[in-house]
């Protein structure tokens, strides 16, 4: 296998054992669990913690505030947002710093898989083994075993429990 080119890892990434970067990543202030593939174009900012096990897809953005356990999925161009009120500027006209917006977390639990192209909105938590359909836009919390698609993203289904059989095991 030859080295990934145009890699950015900064000093402070902890990366475990067995992970794999593809061409074009950048990554920095996080942390990356054992065995765990990351895809061309993936951005992943401070204060994220990807678990053991996962696939992130190309052209995936994860920013500040987001945790992933073990074994999840995402799909190709995955956006997840971290501030439910963005602006460049405050009210006097003065541009944004860090202590002038709240960050809301996001937690992806164990085994769930989000379709390409879906927006995760920040503040949610979506459940061990659900699954997000292509291009939802997810705007509240999804249970475990939950089939979701749609903009806002609804209720499809819901797996048996303990049925991970959904779950892209690739």
């Amino acid at each position: 296998m030859r080295a990934p080119i145009y890699v950015s890892v900064a000093d402070d990434v902890r990366l475990g054992k067995g992970v794999r970067l593809a061409d074009f990543v950048n990554l920095y202030g996080c942390e990356i669990g054992d065995d765990t593939r990351i895809g061309a174009f993936v951005e992943v900012q401070s204060d994220v913690k990807i678990g053991r096990r996962c696939k992130i897809s190309s052209h995936t953005f994860i920013c500040s505030g987001v945790r992933v356990e073990d074994e999840v999925f995402v799909g190709h161009g995955v956006v997840f947002i971290n501030d439910r009120r963005p602006r460049a500027t405050n009210a006097d006209g003065s541009p944004k710093a860090a202590e002038d917006w709240l960050m809301e977390r996001t937690l992806v639990r164990r085994g769930a898989s989000i379709g390409s192209g879906a927006v995760v909105m920040c503040g949610v938590s979506i459940g061990e083994g659900a699954l997000i359909g292509a291009g939802a836009v997810v705007t509240r919390d999804v249970p475990a075993g939950a089939v979701v698609a749609g903009n806002p993203a609804r209720l499809l289904a819901r797996a048996a429990q303990g049925d991970r059989s959904h779950v892209d095991a690739d």
